[in-house]
């Protein structure tokens, strides 16, 4: 993996650059969809690429425990078993198990799990989760770690911090020693830990770069924490943190939130927000957030975005998709899905030309302020309204309901 820092705003950190893997370049500031399964739901590998998708997150916990590590090394890896020839980042299952709580116990060599699937007794220690993650040859591949949740106190944030150091530390001994079976390079991230706490953040930091990961990311976030506590956290390690190298904040998704956070200096992204909201019938525009689902679109001949070129704007009507939702037909979902990933590759590939144009602040600004009056908008229509959609659901273990 190769990076290439090309440019940062005039007037923030925002900055832009070029991501080189063995299975495709990356532009950043990049979004990655969730494809946790090995697929972003509702959507064929041609569906992603064809609206500006350049890499997808897939999860080791899950595909590990469905359809197995060992089977994905027998179709040559996740690329050829879902038909998807682009990068592909795969996170180390941390999240997913210690979201499991009452089902898994941590010790300084690693955790041991219960599946959320069948029940049956699991292991992952830091080498267990490279050695996965080299079978399913992903591109960009993540050191387990522990996340701690919101609030945490102090001293359990200290020690969470340390074995994450530890475990980084071993996960790179053995990244550095091995390789996957298919000849293909993979490069792993360090994952900055240490809550809300300054002081254990810029320790861990000083500790992860020492070891020289070919990347970086920032963890431990979008769990329920405050935004401004999020954005000054994500500020001090965007500060610390080498400029030659990518930056990652993990789980942070909504598009407010990735504009503030490219602002600060945040290369790349991932959530569920875009395929979950959808499928939920919320959708997002260059105008605000949209429920389609709501009465007031019943009749509308609109598209979900007069702005927007996606294949569901450029054929269908609110009214239509609308129709689709409330008669449970699954091309409303697929409808949905494919235009809010696409209004999100919009979104950081907009980002990157005002960056290059020294324009970014001044775009940034408006679109918060304009989505920040249609929310106020919104909120006063939907009083007493019971066409809200819950935002809940299907998620498996360990995605982030609130993010």
């Amino acid at each position: 993996m190769k990076f290439q820092l090309q440019k940062t705003d005039e007037y923030s950190k925002a900055r832009c650059g070029i991501l080189e893997t063995d299975h495709g370049t990356i532009q950043t500031p990049i979004f990655m969809p969730v494809g946790t399964n090995g697929t972003v739901k509702t959507l064929s590998p041609p569906e992603l690429s064809d609206n500006g998708v350049q890499i997808i997150l897939a999860n080791t916990y899950h595909l590990y425990l469905r359809p197995g590590d060992q089977l994905l090394a027998e179709f040559g890896g996740l690329h050829r078993f879902m038909g998807w020839n682009g990068p592909i980042l795969t996170d180390s299952g941390g999240f997913q198990v210690f979201s499991l709580t009452d089902l898994r116990k941590i010790d300084e060599e690693g955790v041991t799990f219960q599946s959320h699937l069948d029940g049956t007794k699991h292991r992952f220690t830091p080498e267990r989760a490279i050695e996965i993650q080299y079978n399913i040859g992903s591109d960009i591949m993540m050191v387990l770690d522990e996340c701690t949740p919101y609030p945490c106190e102090y001293e359990y944030a200290k020690k969470s911090m340390h074995l994450t150091v530890q475990w980084a530390k071993q996960s790179i001994r053995f990244w550095q020693e091995n390789s996957n079976p298919y000849e293909t390079d993979q490069a792993l991230f360090g994952i900055a830990q240490g809550s809300v706490y300054e002081d254990l953040r810029k320790e861990c930091i000083e500790k992860l770069i020492d070891l020289d990961f070919p990347g970086y990311a920032i963890g431990g976030l979008a769990v329920g924490e405050p935004k401004s506590e999020r954005n000054q956290t994500t500020d001090l390690c965007t500060d610390m943190l080498p400029s030659e190298k990518p930056r990652y904040l993990m789980g942070v998704g909504l598009p407010e939130d990735i504009l503030e956070s490219i602002y600060l200096g945040v290369d790349m992204f991932d959530c569920v927000i875009p395929t979950r909201n959808a499928r939920n019938g919320t959708v997002f525009t260059s105008k605000g957030k949209l429920i389609i689902k709501s009465a007031k679109c019943k009749a509308d001949h609109k598209p979900i975005d007069e702005n927007c070129t996606c294949y569901t704007c450029k054929n269908f009507s609110r009214a239509y998709i609308r129709h689709l939702f409330n008669s449970n037909e699954i091309l409303g979902l697929r409808l949905a899905t494919l235009h809010n990933v696409h209004f999100y590759m919009w979104l950081v590939s907009e980002a990157r030309k005002k960056i290059l144009d020294d324009k970014f602040v001044n775009w940034k600004d408006q679109l918060l302020e304009q989505w920040k009056e249609e929310s106020l908008q919104e909120n006063k229509k939907i009083i007493n309204r019971k066409d809200h959609p819950e935002y809940s659901g299907d998620s498996p273990p360990g995605e982030r309901k609130d993010r």
